[in-house]
């Protein structure tokens, strides 16, 4: 299995990835003209020097190399909310209290703000289903940190990742229908579907200015906030373990938790180090690392049993062979999880 920025010729394969994630993946819709031009946003961004983060984005696919069949993607946006506003909404406590009455209530209320302007977002995790095993989900996720440890002016030090909120098998998400649709005549997919297009404004016209109080909302709401779908929870585990925390934002939509962390402190950067590539059979002492070329327009990572020795990190043939590199030449290699 192999990580590779996506190419123009990837389109049906994303497309294909892009019908089987469903509703609730804001950035990767079954839209083949965003698709396309999602592609060449991010083959722009790996050809220019000093893009404008503004517009930088990076798109990734996982590559069944014996297959040939691109299994999953993944995702980099380098600044959120520079040219339509980013709308979330911060969790927040208002107390009430009657000395005189004797009562002291703690309401949790939700504040629309646009705090997470100008952060680079983790967006776009998906594999298929029958790929969710052997470390093909790692891969596709942590792969991207190798990536930004390489390249971090192209990134913000504030990194976040906004995850898939609870929603039924039809995409109907109980924060939406207790909040969202009073204000928006139209459903969840669609309400979700044109904030990923850019067409924000209608956020702003129509949700409320003032704090929401949850109380308000049904139990099945209240009880949806900051909770992920049941397919999220293996990408918010991952997440965690490498340092992303809940500090207090949500979707507007769907109510699922933004996580964030410095770049600096994700583990996968921060324990990430570069080393001579030193071809050698597989380690008897070797453990699981994600290993990358440290390419730019060429950038390639994969999973290797790998060592690393007083000349460099002990790889296979076929490693080198996968990221395009030859014996002594530079990679960048973290230990696949924090335990290892």
């Amino acid at each position: 299995m192999l990580i590779r920025p996506i190419e123009a010729g990837d389109l049906p394969a994303l497309l294909n990835l892009a019908k089987d994630a469903g509703v609730g993946v804001t950035t990767l819709q079954a839209n083949p003209e965003r698709l396309s031009t999602r592609i060449l946003a991010s083959e722009t961004s790996l050809n220019a020097e000093a893009p404008d983060v503004a517009d930088a984005s990076y798109v990734f696919v996982l590559e069944d190399e014996v297959s040939g069949k691109i299994v999953g993607t993944s995702a980099i946006e380098a600044a959120v909310g520079m040219h339509e506003t980013w709308y979330n909404y911060r969790v927040g406590l208002n107390v009430h209290a009657s000395r005189e009455l004797g009562i002291y209530k703690q309401l949790a209320t939700l504040f629309l703000n646009s705090d997470m302007t100008g952060s680079s977002e983790l967006c776009s995790l998906f594999l298929l289903p029958s790929y969710r095993k052997d470390g093909n989900g790692s891969l596709l996720s942590k792969a991207r940190f190798l990536f930004m440890a390489e390249h971090t002016e192209r990134f913000s030090q504030r990194i976040i990742a906004e995850m898939r909120g609870i929603s039924d098998e039809s995409g109907c998400s109980p924060f939406w229908e207790s909040l969202g649709r009073h204000f928006f005549r139209m459903d969840f997919a669609r309400a979700d579907f044109l904030s990923y297009v850019g067409s924000k404004s209608f956020i702003a016209e129509l949700m409320p200015q003032h704090p929401i109080y949850t109380c308000f909302l049904s139990d099945e709401a209240q009880a949806s906030i900051a909770e992920v779908h049941s397919a999220t929870r293996p990408a918010r585990a991952m997440l965690e373990a490498e340092g992303f925390r809940y500090q207090g934002y949500v979707d507007i939509f769907d109510a699922g938790p933004t996580l964030e962390c410095d770049l600096n402190q994700i583990r996968a950067v921060r324990a990430s180090h570069c080393y001579a590539a030193e071809l050698a059979d597989v380690a008897v002492n070797g453990l699981p690392y994600l290993v990358s070329n440290r390419q730019l327009q060429g950038f390639r990572c994969v999973i290797a049993m790998a060592c690393p020795s007083k000349h460099g990190l002990q790889l296979s043939q076929a490693i080198l062979d996968q990221l395009g590199i030859a014996n002594g030449d530079s990679v960048r290699a973290v230990p696949l999880s924090a335990k290892e």
